[in-house]
């Protein structure tokens, strides 16, 4: 998206044509969506309209299956495909910009496919938070306290950014909510950290790390490191240090993998699946194919040791759709090219309201500075006018009012009342009722 923008931008009448093939017809601002999760910003601001801030660009609501880019085609399916029954369409293109971004990366743990929850989109963040109140009203309302203790074991693998803010932001939202139950208590759930490593938010550097550990610990979450989830087979979360953990909620948050039309593409890759690219953010060894972003393995000039690649996070994935589109530009044009290179800024992470940590211009914050530092740096990077203030008047008016503790997962089966009314089963939510006793045999009039 910031790529074409740019484009739109620069290109004069008439020069060139951009056609964005997408499946979603939004761009989703992600490190928002921890807060969408708790609630403090609605789902929609938290993703930009393509068709309303890219209308110089044709829109093709659709997913890349494969790239041929010695005939330079992509094969596009469409939502009309299965009713056109004519089979995928092919786009013919001079320039490919290839930035599909990643997506989660799970790994062969037995159970994780039936029972994981992931968190890299905005439906799995509102969906997260539906089902984490879902659970509160499941352990109100049982009388079975293994029901009881599962639903209130919230466990989050993975201590990045992604993991980390989730659990922070939803176990605020969760405790607070708690005050609203006749009959639980903030100190009945139990949150569980799971990291591999023997340390967390790596990106915000060591001493940063240490003291979200302590402030999570001192938040009463339980967190693991140098530890793997070895199984959630049958809804119980096995760890490696032989802990046990019955849990209806498991947030897998593990990593990320390059996504999979790189891999049926005829375009180079390295070691990790990820485009080989030139400081240009050109395709190493291939014309015409561009790259930026998570899918692309770019060298990192400005690194003191020579191989190292720019991390694949959004301050460079931004940074570098800019120059991409400047370079594409420039090549069209006939004019020369620029390297990327990078000066880091920095790494902000929210820990739930008012909680969090920085490491900016080599500055450390903690606690209310770096909360409300994070609050506005993203602030300041979110896509387009229109989305920054919707944002800042949500921030403004949850910071007057209480929170919305309401769960709307029947936004998930929104047809199921009418399939209850029109005599097709049973609300998803709730058991179906007891069959009617028998009557008792009428005596006889005779």
């Amino acid at each position: 998206m910031y790529t074409a923008l740019r484009l739109q931008k620069k290109l004069r009448a008439g020069e060139a044509e951009v056609t964005v093939v997408t499946p979603d017809p939004y761009m989703t601002y992600q490190p928002f969506l921890p807060e969408a999760a708790a609630g403090s910003i609605s789902p929609r601001h938290v993703v930009v309209p393509l068709r309303r801030v890219l209308g110089g660009c044709r829109i093709v609501i659709g997913e890349a299956r494969s790239i041929d880019h010695a005939k330079r085609t992509a094969t596009v399916t469409t939502l009309a495909t299965a009713d056109e029954g004519t089979g995928p369409q092919e786009i013919a293109y001079d320039e490919l910009v290839l930035a599909p971004g990643s997506i989660s990366r799970a790994l062969p743990v037995p159970g994780l496919a039936d029972y994981g929850i992931g968190f890299k989109t905005v439906e799995e963040a509102i969906g997260l938070r539906n089902h984490v109140i879902e659970q509160m009203d499941i352990a109100s309302s049982t009388r079975d306290p293994a029901i009881r203790d599962a639903a209130l074991t919230f466990v989050f693998v993975g201590g990045g950014y992604a993991g980390v803010e989730a659990l922070g932001e939803l176990q605020d939202m969760a405790r607070y909510a708690a005050r609203y139950y006749h009959n639980l208590k903030a100190e009945d759930m139990k949150w569980v950290l799971v990291e591999a490593s023997d340390r967390i938010l790596p990106e915000v550097g060591p001493e940063m790390g240490v003291y979200t550990i302590r402030e999570l610990r001192g938040r009463g979450i339980d967190v693991r490191l140098e530890t793997r989830l070895e199984s959630c087979e049958n809804r119980v979360a096995v760890l490696s240090d032989g802990s046990r953990f019955p849990t209806r909620t498991l947030v897998w948050t593990a990593g990320v993998k390059p996504h999979p039309v790189l891999a049926a593409s005829d375009l180079p890759r390295n070691e990790r699946g990820r485009l080989v690219c030139t400081a240009f953010l050109t395709v190493e060894g291939v014309e015409h194919a561009w790259a930026a972003g998570d899918a692309a393995a770019v060298p990192d000039i400005t690194a003191a040791e020579p191989g190292r690649e720019c991390a694949p996070n959004a301050q460079n994935a931004v940074r570098q759709a800019r120059v991409l589109a400047d370079n594409l530009v420039a090549s069209l044009r006939g004019e020369v090219l620029t390297e990327y290179a990078h000066r880091y800024v920095g790494s902000v992470a929210s820990l739930g309201l008012h909680q969090g940590v920085a490491h900016i211009y080599g500055r450390k914050l903690k606690g209310y500075p770096a909360w409300f530092m994070h609050r506005a740096y993203h602030l300041s990077r979110v896509p387009t006018f229109n989305r920054k203030m919707r944002v800042l008047a949500e921030w403004t008016l949850s910071g007057l009012f209480k929170r919305e503790i309401v769960s709307l997962g029947s936004l998930e089966h929104p047809r199921a009342e009418f399939e209850l009314a029109a005599g097709g089963g049973h609300r998803h939510h709730l058991p179906p009722p007891p069959p009617p006793a028998p009557e008792p045999p009428q005596e006889s009039q005779g």
